[in-house]
């Protein structure tokens, strides 16, 4: 792998800012004192094979955008790089024993952050400060923190959890409309008619579903639909209304019980709308009155810019955590 030469800045130090994701990678590099100088991604997810997320993958995805981006971004001294990834937490045991070596022989960084990405949700989200992030995609995951340590719940997966989050409102609506198909209570003749739409002759689903690899997202891609019955369809108002009644859930289990902490909502889904978004105000209102509902500020790349600025100037304030969020330093700092 041919090493990237970065020459120093006259303006102080630079960093590189990854978001790694189900949909490919996402990288920055700027300064602390210009912020953000250049910005690429890259379509191919990183591969997930026996030892969880694959480093020389890794690397083999990300040094071709870091190229460009330091062509892009002129004479910068690259001395920090945060990483925000997806399944770090539960699949990073590779990514954290090898990444921070191989980052240093390519960069000459010296400085190496590795998040799961709900800790730069949360940072894009909130920044430093005390609160609870729900992050909701296909998937979904509340994660809190009072700056001494970090809380989560959910984010299981679809088979196991992520309760409220996209998969888990398109499996719910199909359901529905597999109800009113058999002549079961429950159902929606609007999410039948809807689901046969998109997919076909709901008969059909099982055979259309199952074999998937990508069955979350099939899953999720039904959501949408669901919050277009929700005005005039009690059954999937309902639906959202219980998803949101799942969000609320996770967001108490890791909410600060002192002060007012921050709530916010960051992801995709919750560009569903106000179908799902009244909802999620209102039983946040109900489950957690002490805390004050926010604005997200930025996504998870934006958190991973934050995380890697306060990086670059050794002004990091959010907790450590063996999992959640690592910090390298090497030797010479």
């Amino acid at each position: 792998m041919r090493p990237v030469t970065v020459t120093g800045a006259s303006e102080g130090s630079g960093f590189l800012a990854v978001d790694s994701g189900g949909s490919g990678l996402r990288a920055v590099v700027g300064t602390a004192e210009r912020g953000p100088l250049a910005r690429r991604e890259s379509a191919e997810p990183v591969r997930t094979g026996d030892r969880g997320i694959d480093p020389e993958h890794f690397m083999t995805r990300l040094m071709p955008l870091v190229r460009a981006l330091t062509a892009e971004a002129g004479p910068v001294r690259l001395t920090a790089v945060v990483v925000g990834a997806a399944g770090l937490a539960s699949l990073g045991d590779a990514l954290r024993a090898e990444l921070p070596g191989a980052l240093t022989r390519e960069l000459g960084v010296r400085r190496v952050a590795l998040a799961a990405d709900a800790v730069t949700a949360y940072m894009g989200a909130l920044g430093p400060r005390p609160g609870v992030v729900i992050a909701g995609g296909t998937g979904l995951i509340a994660i809190g923190t009072d700056l001494t340590g970090w809380r989560r719940a959910d984010g299981w997966g679809h088979l196991l959890g992520d309760c409220g989050g996209g998969a888990w409102i398109g499996r719910a609506g199909l359901e529905a409309a597999l109800r009113v198909h058999d002549g079961r209570e429950g159902g929606s003749a609007r999410l039948l008619a809807s689901a046969e739409e998109m997919f076909g002759p709901v008969a059909g689903l099982p055979n259309a579903l199952y074999p998937r690899p990508d069955r979350p997202a099939v899953l999720a891609s039904f959501a949408p639909r669901v919050a277009a019955c929700a005005e005039g369809d009690p059954v999937a108002a309902d639906i959202l209304r219980m998803a949101a009644r799942h969000m609320a859930d996770s967001a108490a289990a890791v909410c600060p019980s002192g002060g007012e902490p921050g709530v916010a909502v960051t992801g995709g889904l919750f560009k569903l709308g106000d179908a799902l978004l009244g909802p999620v105000d209102e039983e946040l209102a109900q489950r957690l009155p002490h805390a004050r509902r926010v604005p997200a500020e930025g996504d998870p790349l934006h958190g991973s810019v934050r995380l890697a600025t306060e990086l670059s100037t050794g002004s990091l304030t959010l907790p450590g955590d063996g999992t959640m969020l690592s910090v390298t330093t090497l030797s010479g700092e």
